[in-house]
């Protein structure tokens, strides 16, 4: 409870939540990928994991802050007719000249905080997940259900329902260029067997449990690239699946002894990962009027369904 309430961290969300707001969700995502990196190399060259935990994870660029806050506080400039759309997550949103709209980012951005925080309290589930992507999802779900009109679900444009319903197409769409299951499953597959070989590597290199977050390099580069998807480069998305293959890595190495094999089993749970991001899109994100990450929404179950089989594998 002591480290739920501390001031400063209290203080760096607040602060963090409104930079996400100032510079927007995708943006300030972007500016976690480069602290995890400088973080990455901290511990590289020191060992010291403080900067990439406070600060590239914790309360002023943590994804459940910043980004999480940026998102909030697109949804409610949307809904008070400041922004066309409640998922533009790219528009820095000083440009709209509404402190007001800033503040909601430095109140959700505490909100994140306290609900990773208490989350973490809670024996056998925020150490049994990724609690920052678990956090990023609620966090969403509640700002839909504050300032969005459809629903958690939303309705199709031409009015279709069913299975018919989740289909993608021109009006109801994440990333066009991605959101077939074939591209998604050979983004997994590729990104995923990338990002997995650079955690073998490093985590062989830097074994130290402190020195365990260096497998998130390939995460970071992975944020760092949705810059050029701010620039209209269409980039995919893929931290989903560089963060859940460099978890399956990272859990399974000790136990598998084969590296070509570990590897591959990272690559395949990107795959995984790339196709329950595409499953999430298609349920609560591409007919809606806010933005639910579906990366994120990837992440914490595929993170929890690895811890669970690792443990039962010991």
């Amino acid at each position: 409870m002591e480290n739920m309430f501390n001031v400063m961290q209290l203080a760096g969300a607040i602060a963090g939540g409104f930079l996400g707001a100032t510079f927007g969700a995708l943006v300030a995502f972007v500016f976690t990928g480069f602290a995890i990196l400088v973080g990455i190399a901290i511990v590289m060259g020191s060992g010291d994991p403080t900067f990439l935990n406070l600060i590239g994870l914790g309360p002023f660029f943590g994804p459940h802050i910043s980004f999480a806050a940026g998102v909030a506080a697109s949804a409610y400039a949307a809904k008070k007719g400041w922004l066309e759309s409640g998922r533009d997550i790219v528009t820095p949103l000083v440009s709209l000249g509404k402190p007001q709209v800033l503040l909601v980012g430095a109140a959700f951005g505490l909100f994140g905080f306290v609900v990773q925080q208490s989350l973490m309290l809670v024996d056998g589930l925020g150490n049994q997940t990724d609690s920052v992507a678990l956090t990023v999802v609620i966090s969403a779900i509640v700002v839909r259900l504050m300032f969005g009109k459809s629903g958690i679900v939303g309705k199709h444009c031409e009015g279709k329902t069913g299975l018919k319903r989740f289909q993608p197409c021109k009006e109801h769409a994440w990333l066009p260029y991605q959101d077939s299951f074939s591209m998604s499953a050979v983004l997994g597959l590729f990104v995923g067997a990338m990002s997995a070989y650079a955690a073998y590597e490093l985590l062989t290199l830097y074994p130290q449990p402190e020195a365990q977050g260096v497998m998130l390099f390939g995460f970071a580069i992975s944020a760092i690239s949705l810059l050029f998807l701010g620039m209209n480069v269409m980039v995919p998305a893929t931290h989903h699946i560089t963060a859940v293959s460099a978890v399956a890595v990272s859990l399974f190495m000790g136990t598998i002894e084969n590296q070509f094999m570990v590897i591959t089993l990272g690559a395949v749970c990107g795959l995984l990962a790339s196709l329950l991001g595409q499953l999430f899109a298609r349920f609560w994100l591409i007919r809606a009027d806010t933005h639910i990450d579906p990366p994120a929404s990837a992440i914490w179950p595929m993170t929890s369904a690895l811890i669970v089989i690792s443990v039962a594998l010991q």
